[in-house]
């Protein structure tokens, strides 16, 4: 996993609850990287795991609702650093629904070695949008997160609503439709 994925991690998890729980959680987390992160390392998921798990028992909020919050915060990222990404479309499902075949591409530029789900349309209109996530790492709330702030961006009102096809989160079918 991407050094960035990490060090924008700590840094929510900073802003959120202080630097005091970074340190509690890394220190709880036994990490191989000691918690030293670079935002072009790459990572052991299980080390982002464990921080989540940690921070989930420090706070008891669950760790889909921790990603969510994640995905809407590395939004700003996408905002702030791949600003390009966002400005080539026009609004959020013909966006959201280029992911795999045009963001991805351009995110494996930048990051060659960098893991990323996948994501497969199944149905595509004016205002609404269904896709297919898969991913070892049942991150989907994340990836909610990142459309949450997608639409919002846009200004557009949207209801994503998530069913998982694998129990574990491993595939998971988001639905999506545009309101007004």
């Amino acid at each position: 996993m991407k050094g960035i994925v990490f060090t924008e991690f700590l840094d929510l998890v900073e802003e959120k609850f202080g630097f005091e729980m970074v340190d509690t959680i890394i220190n709880n987390s036994n990490l191989p990287s000691n918690g030293s992160y670079t935002a072009v390392g790459t990572y052991s998921f299980s080390e982002m795991l464990s921080l989540l798990t940690n921070l989930n028992k420090e706070t008891g909020i669950e760790i889909d609702d921790l990603l969510l919050i994640y995905g809407e915060h590395f939004f700003s990222v996408v905002e702030r650093s791949y600003s390009s990404f966002l400005t080539q479309y026009k609004e959020p499902i013909e966006m959201i629904s280029s992911i795999e075949n045009h963001i991805h591409v351009e995110v494996r530029k930048i990051y060659p070695d960098a893991e990323l789900p996948s994501f497969t349309v199944v149905e595509k209109t004016d205002s609404t949008l269904v896709m297919i996530y898969k991913s070892s790492r049942a991150m989907s709330s994340f990836g909610q997160g990142l459309m949450n702030k997608t639409f919002e961006y846009f200004n557009v009102k949207a209801t994503i609503l998530m069913e998982n096809i694998e129990e574990n989160g491993t595939e998971v079918k988001f639905s999506i439709t545009t309101h007004g």
